[in-house]
């Protein structure tokens, strides 16, 4: 993957082999597979297992575990390249340890990291991030969830939920509360799966039908202190810093899916005849193709100018990226409300056809609300945004 000598501010990775590798593992270990997997509501351990063999999971994480760095930008192409098979519940599901590892790899021990996060980057574990709560949803600072000493062990007892891959996860990264109220009381643990007193149970959703989502309860969940991750009262901070790279990521999704929907939609205004003329030749429909295709653009534009802004600053140090909150909360605000509108405009194009199960375009729309609300929904993100900015 690495090249000799990368143009300067590239991560060293050879894209072009990378994308190859990543184009031929979703047409031949995905794309055959994926509906049976919808149905399934999961998907199955051997495609972790695939995945890690390739060195996809290892992605954006430190060689010291088995990781292989690498930039935003290089992160986007990798987005980009799993969208082909047009499910946003495969990335979700697959790549959900980029949500559960990086608070581990930052203020774990080297001994967790490699309990945890080394046979994760490998795909023998699946790892989840279990923060959101039944009553909280986006303010983590007000969680519930507490974490009190008991020995030489923790006991947790709350309430977990939209866990993605929580049902699978053998690895959960808990945010508990072990001191008073608000930010400074929450604390991370590398919590065991297969934990006496945890329990799990699936949810149902609209989309991302592949990828298991949870509701996790944790009834007197002993967990031993050296799982703790980092010192008390230090998760809040280390959540937040892991914000930007997961809204990145969110917005690499939108702009990924709607390139697959505004080709799709191409396609078929090309081949479909309607009243003995192919539907591209009408011009209300060249069009809103015109359009679609300017809003995909802009919006991918607009993600790489930010995705290289934040490798930028990540670069000045530790917490320099931080400094983009803003930019990144209205970033993943535009692309997901870009993918809303071309998903649609990509259904109405596909006429009854685009309402069909199995069409990606189907799917694709039936999936852009999970990345308007994930992450931080909307509203929140452009209430943050607006503080930084000093509005």
């Amino acid at each position: 993957m690495a090249t000799n000598d990368p143009h300067p501010g590239d991560d060293g990775i050879d894209r072009e082999a990378l994308l190859s590798t990543l184009h031929r593992f979703v047409e031949r270990e995905i794309v055959p597979h994926l509906d049976g997997w919808e149905a399934a509501g999961t998907l199955p351990r051997s495609l972790y297992k695939t995945a890690g063999e390739l060195g996809l999971l290892a992605l954006g994480f430190p060689e010291a575990y088995g990781g292989v760095p690498c930039s935003n930008e290089t992160t986007v192409a990798v987005v980009e390249a799993l969208a082909r098979a047009g499910s946003g519940g495969l990335i979700a599901g697959l790549l959900s340890h980029g949500i559960a590892l990086p608070a581990i790899v930052a203020l774990g021990s080297p001994e967790l990291c490699e309990t945890v996060v080394t046979p994760t980057l490998a795909g023998r574990t699946i790892a989840a991030l279990a923060v959101t709560e039944p009553g909280g949803g986006s303010d983590v600072a007000n969680l519930r969830t507490s974490a009190r000493r008991d020995g030489d062990d923790y006991v947790l007892d709350g309430a977990k939920t939209f866990i993605t891959s929580g049902v699978a996860a053998d690895w959960l990264t808990v945010a508990a509360r072990t001191g008073g109220p608000g930010f400074g009381g929450v604390t991370l643990f590398a919590v065991p799966g297969a934990s006496a007193g945890l329990t799990r149970r699936p949810l149902h959703k609209m989309g991302w039908w592949c990828s298991d989502t949870a509701e996790i309860h944790l009834d007197g969940v002993r967990v031993p202190a050296h799982l703790r991750i980092g010192d008390e009262g230090t998760g809040f901070p280390a959540l937040m810093a892991n914000f930007n790279r997961e809204r990145l990521m969110i917005a690499a999704m939108a702009v990924a899916f709607a390139r697959v929907a505004t080709d799709d939609a191409l396609d078929w205004c090309r081949s479909r005849e309607t009243f003995g003329r192919p539907l591209v030749q009408r011009q209300v429909v060249r069009h809103r193709l015109v359009a679609m295709e300017t809003a995909v653009r802009a919006a991918r534009a607009f993600l790489l100018e930010t995705a290289r802004a934040v490798d930028a600053k990540a670069a000045e140090g530790e917490g320099a990226d931080a400094d983009l909150v803003a930019e990144v909360c209205m970033v993943k605000n535009h692309c997901t409300a870009m993918l809303e509108h071309v998903a649609g405009d990509a259904v109405q194009l596909l006429g009854g056809m685009g309402y069909m199960r199995g069409v990606r375009v189907e799917r694709i729309f039936r999936e852009t609300k999970v990345l308007s609300i994930g992450g931080g929904a909307s509203e929140i993100l452009t209430d943050l945004a607006a503080r930084q900015l000093g509005f």
